[in-house]
């Protein structure tokens, strides 16, 4: 199987520091690359991470805030230069569509790679393939923002034991598979029979939000949960006041939802230290990475 795992592009609320760029953040998932709001440097970014920009399939933005979405004109002229010709997809608030129209055309390109928009104004599933299903729900921030949440479908695992019982082998085991019945000396067997049931893998992706129950219902059962982290515990009433979440509230999420793994990123500028927020997520949740630049984090693997 080919990797899936969080690259972490950068993780700057509002404004960029020393050591932090722009939020963004590329999910490798098989054959996709997503790329998660891509701020502003998030060209440059993919390029100390060894990541090539063909290397992106979609890209979904939460919401029009600048820190969210301003790298996307130089990505897709990136695309184009690097001869990109398949179509890519692009997610975003229906809202924002007048700000994603000029970021489209920002300046002037020779060409862009094919674009397929995707408008989200609706609680629901978005699109829908083989390797995933991405649903969004509406997260309670100033401007109309989205969270994203990834559906690996559920397969079946085979089991030796099972089959070996009932005669079944070698390419009959293919057959079967595919056929869903198989005659194995005179009686019907259906896989269910031979096989239980494989959970897919969830990724979950939440952004600029207060405590709501959208952001637990995206992180339910998640193997792996970005959430934002822009204040420490002391500033809960000003991340709420503002739309944001503090590392505590972030951990509470996901207790609540039961992920497995938590990453925290979108630090204000304020707090140098990743550490610090680590320290008090993880008295909640303590499966908590504080993500820094450049950070790879593996998907875990199935339960």
């Amino acid at each position: 199987m080919s990797a899936r795992e969080l690259v972490v592009l950068g993780t700057a609320s509002q404004v960029p520091t020393r050591r932090r760029a722009h939020h963004g953040a590329l999910l490798r998932w098989d054959d996709e690359g997503v790329l998660l709001d891509p701020g502003e440097g998030t060209q440059r970014q993919l390029t100390l991470a060894g990541v090539p920009a063909g290397a992106i399939t979609r890209i979904c933005i939460t919401h029009l805030h600048g820190d969210h979405c301003l790298g996307l004109p130089g990505i897709l002229q990136r695309l184009a230069l690097d001869g990109v010709e398949r179509p890519v997809d692009l997610y975003f608030p229906a809202a924002g569509q007048e700000y994603v129209d000029r970021l489209v055309h920002a300046s002037v390109a020779h060409r862009l790679p094919p674009l397929r928009e995707h408008a989200v104004s609706a609680d629901g599933v978005v699109d829908a393939g083989p390797a995933f299903t991405l649903h969004a729900r509406a997260l309670d921030h100033p401007i109309p923002t989205y969270g994203w949440r990834f559906e690996e479908p559920v397969a079946r695992r085979m089991r030796a034991d099972l089959l070996a019982e009932r005669g079944i082998h070698g390419p009959d085991v293919g057959r079967l598979v595919r056929e869903g019945v198989l005659d194995v000396g005179g009686r019907r067997v259906r896989v269910e029979e031979v096989s239980e049931p494989r959970p897919g893998q969830v990724f979950a992706f939440v952004m600029d939000t207060r405590v709501c129950r959208a952001a637990v219902d995206l992180a339910q059962d998640a193997d792996l949960l970005v959430c934002e982290s822009t204040f420490l515990a002391a500033e809960g009433a000003q991340a709420a006041a503002y739309g944001h979440l503090s590392a505590t509230d972030a951990a509470g999420i996901a207790a609540q939802a039961r992920a497995r793994r938590l990453v925290l990123t979108h630090y204000s500028q304020r707090h140098p230290d990743e550490a610090r927020f680590a320290e008090q997520a993880r008295v909640v949740f303590p499966e908590t990475h504080a993500a820094r630049d450049l950070d790879r984090i593996p998907v875990p693997a199935r339960r």
